[in-house]
């Protein structure tokens, strides 16, 4: 029942049959790691929408993924923090992903962002997963 991992997992089932776009519940912490999936160049657009279903509105995520020649943004991704398992790391223990290829993104006091900013502001925090 982690909602990182499903978000994660639908992405990449997605793109392992060629989508183009997926539609996920919203929350606050979806909408963060997707706008730097996005901004990291693995998916093409995000959007927030509201859906009507039951006299009542939902928030919701369209997400379009991203293709170059036919294969898609994402090689591969790793969860690192689980609920049964929570993963932190110090400023100066952040370690490039796939010699600099990929990105990791971590969960700092200052919201989530990517392991190289981080590193540049010198926070650590938990690690959730790294994709390349």
């Amino acid at each position: 029942m982690d909602p990182i991992a499903d978000m994660l997992s639908q992405i990449k089932n997605a793109q392992a049959v060629n989508r183009d776009h997926i539609v996920l519940p919203s929350s606050k912490i979806k909408v963060k790691i997707a706008a730097i999936l996005k901004e990291a160049g693995y998916l093409a657009n995000i959007e927030k929408k509201k859906k009507k279903a039951h006299k009542a509105e939902h928030d919701y995520l369209d997400v379009e993924l991203k293709y170059t020649d036919g294969q898609g943004a994402i090689n591969g991704l790793k969860l690192i923090s689980k609920p049964s398992r929570h993963m932190y790391v110090k400023a100066d223990e952040i370690k490039s992903v796939r010699s600099g290829f990929g990105v990791a993104v971590i969960s700092t006091s200052k919201g989530i962002m990517t392991s190289k900013e981080a590193r540049k502001q010198g926070l650590g925090g938990e690690i959730l997963f790294e994709i390349w």
